[in-house]
């Protein structure tokens, strides 16, 4: 873990990765169990039981320092934890389909309420700016203006959604906004992490997203709001 960080910034971001894995596991078995269809159920098992080897795959070689090889190219983060993302980020549009019953069955609702997670993300990463862990402009005082749909997210998941009052319409340009702010940060951080590919941050670069448990950050809670926005999308625009 990152030398001389205060306690509550760890347990503050397990929480959330929990928070979010939960939240996770509840979409995809409720919307199995709104279809009532066993091979779904049982592929839905699948895929969780791949996440939770994913995260404890990704945890132990952050843990072990793994990651911490800087002066290697290709960086074996990239290899080993952006590159598998990266090809989920590609894949993810041309995949989910909003005429696929199990998609149609996922709570558009509980699709933008996840994303206020992204509050308290901005939150731990403003601490990590504070303790030298990544670069300012990685926050809310910088480049990083991800708060924002963190914020927002009750706001349209209650006046779309849970008692509708405004347009569809406004859902899907927010899931839009939102999509285009976590690519910003995305690019930002990559760019900005101690590597050959380092563009920013040179006074403070980004090494917090190689230590545990915030590599999660970057191949879970990232990966999830993407889909979760990606889904959304489909299902608003009427499957284009």
């Amino acid at each position: 873990m990152l030398p001389d960080l205060p306690i509550h910034v760890v347990l503050t971001f397990i929480l959330i990765t929990l928070i979010v894995f939960f939240w996770f596991v509840f979409g995809l078995f409720q919307a199995s169990q709104h279809l009532g269809d066993i091979r779904i159920r049982r592929n839905v098992g699948i895929v969780i039981m791949a996440v939770v080897m994913w995260l404890l795959i990704q945890g132990a070689l952050a843990y072990s320092g793994f990651y911490l090889d800087f002066d290697r190219f290709p960086p074996r983060l990239l290899v080993f934890g952006i590159f598998p993302v990266l090809i989920m980020f590609i894949a993810a549009p041309f995949l989910i389909s909003a005429k696929s019953r199990f998609i149609r069955a996922i709570s558009l609702e509980g699709l933008t309420y996840i994303q206020a997670v992204r509050f308290p993300v901005e939150i731990v990463l403003w601490w990590l700016f504070i303790y030298g862990a990544i670069p300012k402009l990685m926050t809310f005082e910088g480049r990083n203006f991800d708060i924002l749909v963190g914020i927002t997210a009750p706001l349209v998941g209650y006046y779309c959604f849970t008692r509708p009052k405004a347009p569809p319409t406004l859902a899907l340009l927010w899931n839009y906004l939102g999509l285009a702010l976590l690519f910003n940060i995305v690019i930002n951080a990559i760019l900005a992490a101690p590597t050959p590919l380092q563009q920013f941050g040179f006074d403070q670069p980004n090494v917090a997203v190689v230590y545990f448990p915030f590599i999660w950050l970057g191949v879970f809670i990232v990966p999830v709001v993407y889909v979760a926005h990606i889904i959304s999308i489909k299902r608003l625009s009427g499957g284009r």
